[in-house]
């Protein structure tokens, strides 16, 4: 058994069912039951509690019933008391380690986020957030010894139904901060449609908007079902935003919402069947954030456009352009506050959103909350939350080129190339190397039929050189991508995937 191959980043996945060739089974009950088991051990050393506390959920994947029943199992025989959640979002798994009805030492959510049925994992978590790369490490290597403990109190399973305690939340925050005529009914007269993918995020529709007096006739995909029949619950995934725009259309709807599986990502969809994602979403929260936080810093992930950089500078902010997975962008956005640099949103791309104000968890159904908040605000205006980004600038073109690096050691071979072409760049006519930089090549294109810019990187986990680029004038991608690619020949080992 082959531990290390369960670790990506800082959560635990593996291929939990059958069904893809060349996919054999890794995350088995007894896998998880022994992680479950090296938890404890390792709780039980950061926290030297003689007793310990937990939560568990999980999302609508088909395996996920028995990897949680295992991880339950195992936490038991270790003598931890285990409060049983049942479906549930990842966001909500966290709460309970600080909400005042669990108080939960840790929680574990069993998901693998947008990954296909076959897959599972788990995330964990503390009061102090989710644990970090080098956490989960440790965890594999005490499960790969058998690592156990055995505490004093006797261990025990206690269903609880806490996503209504979690709902109920989201719910009186809309209430208290749409401040509106009719209290307990702040979103009356606003049809919403949401799109669950059939991941664990319906209740969003049920347990709170029509709580709070929306009309959510149209919603779709709200049931859990893990083989995910009708599109990949992902907001990244073009299929599944044209689903969702397509039913804000089809139902004259005033907003769209779409969730993915568990529940930590989100985007939105305007009235008109437009996508409100990736830099037009971190556009839109950071223009709220700005009016209540002037001044602060934005922390995002790498690939985000110079427009939104203009955009949160017109708003009297700091756009912190730094590298991309969302525990970097978060940890980053804490940093930042740690050595006294306000910053109150830290936001990747791909839809995970963590305020300060919010334990700086990444939680869509938080993020929506808060701009639904916002939408009641402006409606009592006439107004609507696109309003907010009109002035925000996108390229006329944008392209996402892979290169796969074919040699054993290929991180050592894509930093070479890095290497090399920080200084081949910078002696090209017409492209400025950007600094500060965090994360691989950015370089600005200003020759006239280019006006663009480029970012070369390294994947985080993958064989994999990603290229961005955008451009403002028609055909400035592909000059740039012939550039670039030019210059890119020499290295026999790199070919475009």
């Amino acid at each position: 058994m082959d531990w290390k191959k369960l670790q990506n980043g800082s959560d635990v996945r593996g291929v939990a069912l059958e069904g893809i060739e060349g996919e054999s089974v890794n995350l088995t009950p007894e896998v998880t039951k022994t992680i479950a088991r090296a938890f404890v051990a390792w709780l039980h050393d950061k926290t030297q509690k003689g007793s310990l506390v937990m939560a568990v959920g999980v999302d609508s994947r088909i395996s996920g019933p028995t990897l949680k029943q295992a991880f339950i199992d195992g936490v038991v025989e270790c003598g931890v008391r285990i409060y049983d959640c049942g479906m549930a979002s990842t966001p909500a798994m966290f709460m309970t380690t600080v909400n005042e009805h669990l108080k939960a030492d840790a929680s574990v959510m069993i998901t693998a986020s947008h990954l296909p049925f076959n897959r599972n994992g788990l995330k964990f978590f503390t009061p102090a957030g989710g644990l970090d790369k080098a956490d989960i490490a440790s965890i594999l290597d005490l499960a790969s010894t058998g690592a156990s403990v055995t505490l004093a109190d006797e261990g025990c399973c206690v269903p609880t139904d806490f996503m209504s305690v979690y709902c109920d939340t989201l719910v009186n925050y809309i209430r208290e901060g749409a401040d509106a005529a009719d209290h307990d009914h702040p979103l009356q007269g606003m049809k919403i449609v949401v799109d669950a993918g059939n991941g664990a995020g319906g209740f969003f529709a049920t347990k709170v908007l029509s709580q709070l007096g929306a009309d959510t006739d149209g919603s779709q995909f709200l049931d859990p079902d893990g083989s995910f029949p009708n599109h990949i619950p992902n907001p990244e995934n073009k299929e599944a935003m044209a689903s969702v725009c397509a039913a804000v259309t089809a139902h004259h709807a005033d907003l769209g919402i779409i969730f993915d599986t568990d529940v930590d990502r989100s985007a939105i969809v305007d009235k008109n069947g437009n996508p409100i994602n990736r830099n037009a979403l971190i556009a839109l929260i950071a223009s709220v954030i700005l009016r209540e936080h002037p001044g602060s810093t934005v922390v995002t992930d790498s690939v985000t456009s110079d427009g939104l950089t203009d955009f949160i500078k017109s708003r009297g902010g700091v756009h912190h352009r730094f590298r991309r997975g969302y525990k970097n962008v978060i940890n980053e956005g804490i940093r930042l506050n740690n050595e006294g640099e306000e910053c109150w949103l830290a936001i990747e791309t791909s839809g995970h959103a963590a305020l300060r104000e919010n334990y700086f968890l990444d939680d869509g159904a938080y993020l929506v909350a808060k701009l639904l908040v916002e939408a009641a605000r402006l409606k009592a205006d006439g107004r609507e939350l696109q309003d907010l980004i009109v002035d925000l600038r996108c390229p006329l073109e944008s392209e996402e080129i892979r290169f796969t690096i074919h040699t054993d050691d290929f991180r050592a071979y894509g930093q070479k190339v890095l290497d090399e072409m920080l200084t081949a760049f910078g002696n090209e006519e017409g492209w400025e190397i950007v600094k500060p930089n965090y994360e691989g090549i950015r370089v600005a294109c200003h020759a006239a039929d280019e006006d663009g810019w480029f970012l070369l990187r390294q994947s985080l986990h993958d064989p994999v050189l990603p290229l961005n680029i955008e451009s403002n004038v028609c055909g400035g991608v592909a000059r740039i991508k012939s550039h670039v690619f030019a210059l890119l020949a020499r290295y026999s080992e790199v070919l475009k995937c």
